[in-house]
């Protein structure tokens, strides 16, 4: 909990740099690029996170990787970052910034599952009527899980929309059992 605290901090403050500066897309296309170094070479953040490495080899790894591939001003971030140890948070820090930037924009991540993999009709469509009915642009995030048996299921902060077929089939047979209808033998 901590750490997703701290990184939203460092979050934060790289995106109000952003909105002073106007480099949200600059600072979003950074991020994308360490990202990529990063899930290409795992070893590279458990060289970043290490203690036993001085925070000069860091930062000189983090120039020649990103030097021309990043905004200058993000790449003077990532040297704070180092400096205060928390490089360790990058990935966090990352997604905390995606966040900030979804909110400013008035967009909705959305976690759907489906019973079967949509179509990209049927996924445009539910988009669409999820934006819809939500009141905002939504990004929907989709799994599937054939124990719903269909219809719906959408999770968004802290709420839970569920049109399964199997919700609707258990609250049907609880209805059945509580109305404790005679037995005809």
């Amino acid at each position: 909990m901590r750490d997703t605290t701290v990184a939203r901090s460092y979050a934060q403050a790289l995106f109000a740099l952003g909105e002073r500066k106007q480099l949200h897309d600059n600072f979003v296309s950074s991020l994308s690029e360490l990202e990529a170094a990063l899930h290409a070479e795992p070893t590279l953040l458990a060289f970043l996170a290490s203690p036993k490495i001085a925070a000069a080899a860091k930062k000189e790894a983090l120039r020649k990787a990103l030097e021309g591939r990043a905004d200058p001003l993000f790449l003077n971030f990532l040297m704070v970052l180092v400096d205060k140890r928390r490089q360790r948070l990058l990935l966090e820090i990352s997604r905390e910034y995606q966040t900030l930037l979804d909110e400013r924009l008035g967009r909705l991540h959305v976690q759907v599952t489906l019973a079967r993999q949509p179509d990209e009709r049927m996924r445009t469509e539910l988009t669409e009527q999820l934006g819809r009915s939500l009141g905002r642009e939504v990004i929907p995030n989709i799994h599937v899980n054939g124990e719903i048996l269909g219809g719906i299921i959408v999770r968004y902060g802290d709420r839970v929309l569920d049109g399964s077929l199997r919700r609707r089939m258990l609250s049907l047979r609880r209805r059945l059992l509580d109305a404790g209808l005679p037995i005809n033998s």
